[in-house]
């Protein structure tokens, strides 16, 4: 188990904690005590990097299936929404093993993400 930070906030809990959203990862890599430690700063990064990629992911989907629906027949919609829900499943079943790994103290990295995360957390 990790040690508490004098606000009683252990790493393993702000690590998990930075991915909830960008924000309080962007909060973390500020605030000391929190920016002081390693596991945080890489666990920081690595959300900020997940967000990033799910948003580029996002836009790039939109744009593919705006196009296909305006060019394929009727029947793609369903098709379409089926491919979309299960990259939001897998999205959301990244993150939640994220959050997970984190709480647990274990640095869990991402392909390509966590080497970017890593680098920027100087680690």
């Amino acid at each position: 188990m990790s040690e508490s930070n004098p606000s009683g906030l252990s790493d393993n809990a702000a690590s998990a904690i930075a991915y909830v959203t960008f924000v309080p990862a962007i909060v973390f890599l500020v605030m000391p005590p929190y920016n002081a430690s390693p596991n945080v700063r890489f666990h920081s990064w690595q959300s900020i990097f997940l967000n990033i990629a799910a948003i580029v992911v996002c836009i790039a989907l939109s744009i593919v299936f705006a196009v296909a629906w305006a060019i394929l027949p009727f029947g793609f919609y369903a098709i379409g929404h089926l491919i979309w829900l299960l990259i939001d499943l897998a999205w959301f079943i990244i993150w939640l093993v994220c959050i997970l790994r984190a709480l647990n103290g274990v640095r869990f990295k991402l392909p390509i993400i966590g080497a970017l995360a890593e680098k920027q957390a100087g680690v």
